[in-house]
């Protein structure tokens, strides 16, 4: 039995905040490393029906799956939200 796992963002908005010295989103960041679309009174996307493919957890999967199944797809951004989560903790806590 193959249980299929769905990546569930709780809207946290830290990925939209954590963009700076990435590539991939180099023409989203405002400068800062927060994306342009980023609300931060809301946490939310202001594009987000119409946001970039790259935006996408499940959208991005087409150009893994011939290394990835889905699940370690979907495993693989679960845990770097919980990494990216734990960094922050840290960071607020520690001021480093």
């Amino acid at each position: 039995m193959v249980i299929i796992v769905n990546f569930i963002c709780d809207k946290c908005g830290l990925c939209c905040q954590s963009l700076k010295g990435i590539d991939l989103y180099k023409d989203l960041d405002d400068g800062t490393g927060t994306c342009k679309y980023f609300d931060k009174n809301t946490n939310l996307c202001k594009i987000y029906y119409h946001r970039p493919e790259k935006c996408n957890v499940e959208a991005m999967y087409k150009y893994f799956e011939d290394k990835l199944t889905y699940n370690e797809w979907i495993n693989l951004n679960i845990m770097s939200c919980q990494e990216l989560k734990q960094n922050f903790e840290r960071i607020s806590k520690n001021g480093r």
